[in-house]
């Protein structure tokens, strides 16, 4: 497998080229779970696996429980699907709280604290209420509950992990949180090892060719574990050396030959980019002077020719119209140009605005 194969196929796995999903849920559920701490770009993320998707539309999903937000796996926020999100939870949470347990008693958050926490966020939003975190941080300190900002953002981060709390309908740009058990409708619980293969045949069928340690760096589980998921799903998926190294990915999937389209913007935080712990596949590290500029190009807004980092773009939204900034690692050539060009068309009208190239 050459350099340029296995950046073909992760663009035809990922759905970036080739066939896209159908509607959010079922790309959120292809993909295992996408990054979203940054929502707006998580939108975005979005849309470019999906035909013609408009940030509208991809409000509401989100707002209609489609989609949900929440903590899980790494300490971030992931999308997940409705389906997904109590086995996801089960599976990755126990992980999570051991990686934030000296952040907890450094702010003053213990089990009988929490315990306390979610009490109270019980009895606040039972009924199918959705309150924002403001309204949440009103409720603790009307019960007794007095903490430091940061101690609330453990209360209420415990809270989902332990699968009492999700996403609500955003009120306005503010987003709120429902009762878990009232805003998602019941499903099959999985076994341990049963979601250990199926979050492995998730990661390496929409993120393949990829390393098992990608898969750690990922999903936020031991090597152990991921090893022994990669075990369990082996037999669905195919093996093949480059570099070295063993890369997994699903052999049902047609391997493309062509790269298209040429271009991508990519968001901040896209699955492309920041689901591998291995990067050097897709940028060349070497290229960027500023050792600031090398760590954070794989939680940047980048522009992507030929399935590489060629680049980084900003975008700045105005009521008329949207302006796309684009600096390049090298000059590109006039067909690069034209394709990164095309990308921005496609981010405008996903926004519904038109576009200033700068």
């Amino acid at each position: 497998m050459t350099p340029p194969d296995l950046l073909r196929r992760r663009l035809a796995n990922q759905r970036l080229m080739g066939l896209p999903f159908g509607q959010p849920a079922e790309a959120v559920a292809g993909l295992g779970a996408v990054q979203s701490q940054d929502y707006a770009a998580a939108k975005w993320a979005l849309a470019l696996r999906l035909p013609g998707a408009s940030e509208a539309a991809l409000d509401r999903a989100f707002n209609d429980g489609a989609i949900l937000r929440t903590h899980v796996m790494r300490p971030t926020w992931h999308f997940v699907a409705p389906a997904d999100i109590r086995w996801l939870l089960a599976l990755t949470a126990p992980r999570v709280e051991r990686l934030i347990a000296q952040y907890d008693r450094q702010v003053g958050v213990d089990a009988a604290v929490r315990r306390r926490g979610q009490a109270v966020f019980a009895k606040a939003l039972q009924g199918g209420r959705a309150l924002t975190r403001t309204e949440l941080d009103q409720a603790l300190r009307a019960a007794g509950l007095s903490l430091a900002p940061l101690g609330r953002t453990h209360v209420v981060m415990h809270a989902e992990l332990d699968g009492l709390l999700c996403s609500g309908p955003r009120r306005g740009k503010q987003f709120t949180y429902m009762l878990l058990e009232e805003r998602v409708p019941p499903a099959a619980a999985l076994g341990r090892d049963e979601a250990l293969a199926e979050l492995a045949w998730r990661y390496f069928s929409s993120h393949g060719p990829a390393l098992v340690s990608d898969f750690v760096w990922w999903s936020g589980l031991t090597a152990a574990d991921a090893k022994q998921g990669l075990a369990l799903a082996g037999p669905r998926l195919a093996c093949e050396g480059a570099g070295g190294q063993d890369y997994w990915f699903d052999p049902a999937q047609p391997a493309p030959r062509a790269m298209t389209p040429l271009a991508y913007l990519l968001p901040n935080y896209d699955e492309y980019t920041v689901a591998y712990a291995a990067r050097d596949d897709f940028y060349d590290v070497q290229a960027f002077r500023q050792p600031v500029a090398r760590d954070n190009v794989p939680f940047a807004n980048v522009i992507l020719l030929k399935g590489r980092v060629a680049g980084i773009w900003k975008r700045t939204i105005a009521k008329r119209a949207v302006t796309v900034e684009t600096k390049f690692l090298q000059p590109p050539s006039e067909a690069e140009r034209r394709a990164v060009a095309a990308a921005a068309k496609r981010f405008g009208e996903f926004l519904g605005l038109p576009v200033v190239m700068a």
